[in-house]
């Protein structure tokens, strides 16, 4: 159901891809805050539960189907619906149940669980799932016509404070989707490409509308920062003073997602609370979300004060708004902030774009004499299979050579030569772990080694002339200079 002219700005809707997925994942023991849902879900899995058990064919692929859940369950209870839900956002619908692009397109939480996908078909076919589908097509109905107005609501208000026209934007989508088969407490939202979902299973009076809110508003602003490269290119530095707040890492490695984050916890603060709590407690809003690492909060809070008391709209304003930024001060603002130990996840999860990958990232921290980071950033590459595993265990090999981690270091090689293609990886694994013998004085394994790198080094000159000198002489670390008297 739509919320607004044609094209919409966000629709409110139900999914039966979405259906089917979580009703699979609830018929293997996904419990998560059933006593709180709505009474559909448990009506589901009790009829679900009577069509396995009254079909042999059904209670086997079950079997297979369970077993794939309990292989990827999560330790994180968040994470453990999340990914289900990216999957079933990347799903053609039924009875196939496709991938609609290419497995390397699929975000990472949902390439962890793809093999879902073929196991949820036959479960949906042998357990009539469909039928099932159609039967409380009316109870999910019901739920579109009880918060749309709610919706709407929430759109229209957002809409007046930043002066936007009612129209839609061409091309693009924003959805709602409302599926009581999870738990209430939890909301997925999505950015894949232009388009924009929320997945909420409603309980109670009203929506998580602060989080819906918080969707839309990346809906409308993000392309706006994505337009002026040119005015994100400036304030850029910025990003040097955030890189030891707790804040998720993709803030710390593009500036249009910091700049856009800072901007709508600003709107949030003015647009929400200003009404309803005093001065102090929006400026103290204000400083919990620079404490956390969006430390142009309160530059955008103060300029929105003067925003509301124009009559130009947003999309007109919002360029003057970035050149008016003064990144020196700013920057030296920044660095009297206390940054807090931790920091709310993000509503929203954006896959990343080139740029942002963690591999490049971490090493750039690696380079910068950062080794915590890149740790970090490198086993969670390696955690996601998101990116090349020999680079993300050649770095964590390096981090542990800085750490003088000799055994750790040279398992992380070892691991790195038994998956790695790119031959600048091969050629240093091997120098590095010819290195390592020699410290150990097993010359023998060490020149092994060289050789080895030799061979796979013929287009890289630096490995060429590292290998040769191993295998002259065997390795010496470099002596530390002494400290003058």
């Amino acid at each position: 159901m739509c919320l607004a002219a044609d094209p919409p700005k966000i629709a409110l809707d139900n999914s039966e891809t979405l259906f089917a997925v979580l009703t699979a994942v609830n018929a293997c023991g996904y419990d998560q805050e059933l006593d709180n849902s709505d009474r559909l879900r448990a009506q589901v899995r009790t009829e679900v539960a009577r069509a396995i058990s009254s079909s042999q064919a059904a209670a086997a692929v079950t079997q297979e189907v369970c077993q794939f859940y309990k292989e990827h369950q999560q330790v994180d209870l968040s994470r453990e619906l999340a990914q289900y839900v990216s999957l079933a956002l990347y799903l053609d619908g039924p009875p196939n149940f496709a991938p609609k692009g290419k497995e390397g397109e699929l975000p990472p939480d949902a390439a962890r669980v793809v093999g879902f996908a073929p196991l949820v078909q036959k479960f949906y076919q042998s357990a009539a799932l469909h039928d099932l589908w159609l039967r409380h097509r009316p109870q999910y109905d019901a739920l579109i016509e009880k918060y749309h107005d709610a919706l709407s609501k929430m759109v229209f208000n957002t809409d007046i404070y930043l002066k936007l026209p009612t129209a839609g934007f061409l091309g693009r989508q924003f959805t709602v989707y409302l599926e009581p088969m999870g738990a209430p407490a939890q909301i997925n939202a999505r950015n894949y490409g232009t388009d924009y979902y929320v997945v909420i299973s409603p309980v109670g009076a009203s929506l998580k509308m602060d989080q819906i809110r918080h969707t839309y508003l990346h809906y409308v602003l993000d392309p706006l920062a994505m337009k002026r490269p040119e005015a994100m290119k400036r304030l850029s530095p910025l990003l040097e003073a955030v890189r030891t707040a707790p804040m998720e890492e993709s803030f710390k490695n593009d500036i249009s997602l910091l700049v856009t984050e800072s901007l709508i916890r600003a709107v949030e603060i003015r647009n929400t609370l200003v009404g309803k709590t005093t001065e102090e407690q929006r400026r103290q809003a204000v400083e919990t979300s620079e404490q956390q690492g969006f430390i142009l909060t309160e530059y955008f809070y103060n300029a929105l004060a003067k925003f509301e008391q124009g009559p130009t709209g947003f999309r007109d304003a919002y360029s003057d708004l970035l050149n008016a930024i003064d990144v020196r001060g700013e920057t030296k603002r920044a660095a009297q902030i206390e940054f807090a130990n931790g920091a709310a996840p993000e509503v929203v999860y954006i896959p990343r774009r080139a740029s942002e990958q963690l591999l490049v990232t971490a090493e750039k921290r690696l380079a910068a004499g950062d080794p915590g980071s890149a740790q970090k950033l490198a086993q969670e590459a390696l955690d996601e299979k998101s990116e090349d595993p020999g680079r993300a265990l050649f770095i964590l090999a390096q981090v542990a050579t800085m750490n003088r981690d000799m055994e750790g270091a040279r398992d992380y090689f070892q691991r790195a030569l038994g998956v790695a293609k790119e031959p600048k990886v091969v050629a240093w694994s091997h120098i590095y772990l010819g290195r390592i013998y020699d410290l150990q004085e097993d010359r023998e394994a060490a020149v092994g080694h060289y050789r080895a790198a030799l061979d796979a080094s013929t287009a890289l000159p630096e490995a060429q002339a590292a290998a040769q000198k191993g295998l002259q002489k065997p390795y010496e670390p470099p002596v530390a200079p002494q400290p003058q008297q």
